[in-house]
């Protein structure tokens, strides 16, 4: 995947480096393709020969062999109609294994290619910076991943396999054709370039209706994506009427985008049929005349026309070729897109100061960051001796959320740095920093699985340890009411739990993890001041000893800490404990009156 991985681009050279990796199947495809192409294309030829040797009584070739190889009582003009019409048969079902067998392979080498590029998909995501994938949206990613590929596997699969039957068909029908009348062959195969030629030019005006329609169906399940995820926001707030005409708006602009596409390639398909088969009438024409004024006989004049009609299911094939082949590009252009998105960065692990340590110290340093030219922090400072518990408050919007994504490697700051036990983040690798940082946020991240799952969230541990982390975020009582326990399925994004069980949740999962530096981030905001007591009571002999970070608006949670930083426009500008701060009567006195208010 070196190729992909170092121009960030997909390409139909890729692809074929991908196919070829089953050469053997490949291979073993065009063979049947062109037994399949051996066994279809005598067809035509047959039964209309009959008419010059049987009907018309002038004895050839194909009567000499047939009387030489039937028994005596089928050597008469029924036995050779009915021999040749058995021939037929045969023929006809040897072409449809063969076509069969050639498709099934295509199928295998698509559905393997297709497989191959949903993983670099799935790791490109997994690379992806943070500000790159919001921008996205999970409606946009999904139709990468889904419609989109799909409609490269449609190309590869379905599209090329009958490609290649029907180039070898229309080679073998030149062949044949040649070799009963060349000046009538020749005529008919210079003209049919002329009829392609004209039918790509035809497809030419309306490939880009494709992406568009494409295009509008993203934005539509982009749309319905961020609706259904914020439902219950939405109805709470008696919102449906405003997003749900959104969403109709979307469905229209794509039914109308589909209408157009469709219809229009529809007419320009239909058109290429008609100029196709415009052509068979002139060809057709001049057979006859070619029967008056030269030596074709009647039943190879019949034969031509068969051949003819045989040619226009390859014909049409090779035609529809190029529209496929547009909705493939545009497949492959957006996919493009997200293949260009800007990595997350990766640092590797140089120096690893969690090691045999139960927590450690943490300093930010003249911290700049910006999020669309919009200042955010602005030299921001502070550190937090090994052990210490410190609360960070502040107005909405002063930074809090953006400090966190910052010390979790998450966002890249636009100067200062972070340490961590006197190492940089980026000597620390952010893949280190994460495995001993843990974070519990307002919001958690929760799946439709059991309990247990959401708790492990991947990592190895028994129910014991569920038990005891469950304990810890008082939860466990009511998990040991759910009617399956630890394998109770919480339903999508935890429907099933209320707000404070969700982070409750969260906390069992900091807790299973044993971090040497936890943040919580409103991680109690949904709990009524009872649980909330009992939870802090819990976490208290857990967060003993080990560097806290704690980023809230609720008194019960920032009186906990040893110290307390207050910051206002990305900076910290008042810190000291509660009742000094208070003593000072600046920004915090001033928070702390509305918090008390609440």
């Amino acid at each position: 995947m070196s190729d992909v991985k170092q121009k960030q681009s997909l390409s139909w050279r890729y692809i074929r480096q991908l196919a070829w990796q089953n050469k053997q199947k490949i291979l073993f495809a065009n063979v049947l393709a062109l037994f399949a192409t051996l066994t279809s294309v005598p067809i035509p030829l047959l039964l209309p020969l009959l008419v010059d040797e049987v009907l018309l009584k002038q004895p050839g070739k194909a009567v000499a062999f047939m009387q030489n190889l039937l028994p005596e009582s089928w050597v008469q003009p029924v036995g050779f109609i009915g021999f040749l019409l058995l021939v037929t048969l045969v023929l006809r079902l040897s072409s449809l294994a063969f076509n069969v067998l050639q498709s099934r392979l295509f199928t295998e080498l698509s559905k393997d290619i297709i497989y191959k590029l949903r993983l670099l998909l799935l790791g490109r995501l997994q690379r992806i910076s943070l500000s790159e994938y919001e921008s996205l949206g999970s409606g946009s990613v999904a139709t990468n991943l889904v419609t989109d590929l799909d409609t490269l596997d449609a190309f590869i699969g379905e599209t090329l396999s009958r490609f290649i039957v029907a180039l070898l068909t229309l080679t073998g029908t030149a062949t044949i054709l040649l070799w009963m009348h060349w000046q009538l062959a020749l005529f008919i195969l210079l003209l049919n370039p002329v009829v392609v030629l004209a039918t790509v030019k035809l497809g030419k005006k309306i490939k880009h209706l494709k992406k568009q329609e494409n295009d509008n169906t993203a934005h539509f399940t982009q749309a319905l994506t961020e609706t259904l995820d914020a439902i219950h926001e939405v109805r709470a707030g008696s919102h449906q009427h405003y997003f749900f005409s959104r969403l109709r708006l979307r469905a229209k602009n794509a039914r109308d985008s589909a209408i157009a596409s469709k219809w229009k390639t529809e007419t320009a398909m239909r058109s290429s049929g008609l100029m196709f088969q415009f052509g068979i009438d002139v060809f057709r024409s001049v057979a006859m005349l070619t029967v008056l004024f030269s030596d074709l006989s009647i039943g190879q004049m019949l034969a031509v026309f068969s051949y003819l009609w045989f040619m226009i299911g390859p014909v049409e094939q090779l035609l529809n070729l190029q529209y496929a082949l547009y909705g493939a590009n545009g497949a492959m252009q957006r996919i493009n897109q997200l293949l260009a998105r800007q990595d997350e960065a990766q640092y590797p692990t140089q120096i690893n100061p969690f090691t045999h340590k139960k927590t450690v110290a943490v300093e930010v340093q003249d911290l700049h960051f910006s999020y669309r030219q919009e200042p955010i922090l602005n030299g921001l400072s502070f550190s937090v001796a090994p052990g210490e518990k410190v609360a960070i408050v502040g107005v909405s919007g002063g930074g809090k959320s953006t400090l966190v994504q910052l010390l979790l490697g998450l966002y890249r700051p636009s100067r200062g740095t972070i340490f961590y036990d006197n190492v940089p983040i980026e000597q620390v690798g952010i893949q280190t920093v994460r495995e001993h940082v843990a974070v519990v946020l307002q919001n958690p991240a929760l799946f439709n699985d059991s309990v247990r799952e959401n708790v492990l969230l991947g990592r190895t541990g028994d129910d014991e340890a569920c038990w005891q982390a469950l304990a810890v975020a008082q939860l466990d009582e009511f998990v040991r009411q759910l009617p399956n326990g630890l394998d109770t399925i919480i339903g999508r994004a935890g429907v099933r739990l209320s707000g404070g069980q969700k982070q409750r949740l969260a906390i069992a999962r900091m807790v299973l993890a044993d971090p040497c530096v936890v943040i919580l981030d409103e991680a109690t905001s949904a709990l009524d001041s009872q649980t909330e007591q009992g939870v802090h009571q819990a976490l208290q002999s857990f967060l003993a000893g080990r560097t806290t970070l704690i980023i809230a608006h609720r008194l019960s949670a920032v009186r906990q800490a040893d110290r307390i930083l207050v910051l206002s426009e990305g900076r910290v500008v008042e810190q000291g404990d509660h009742q000094a701060l208070l003593a000072q009567g600046g920004v915090y006195a001033e928070l702390y009156g509305r918090l008390q208010a609440k």
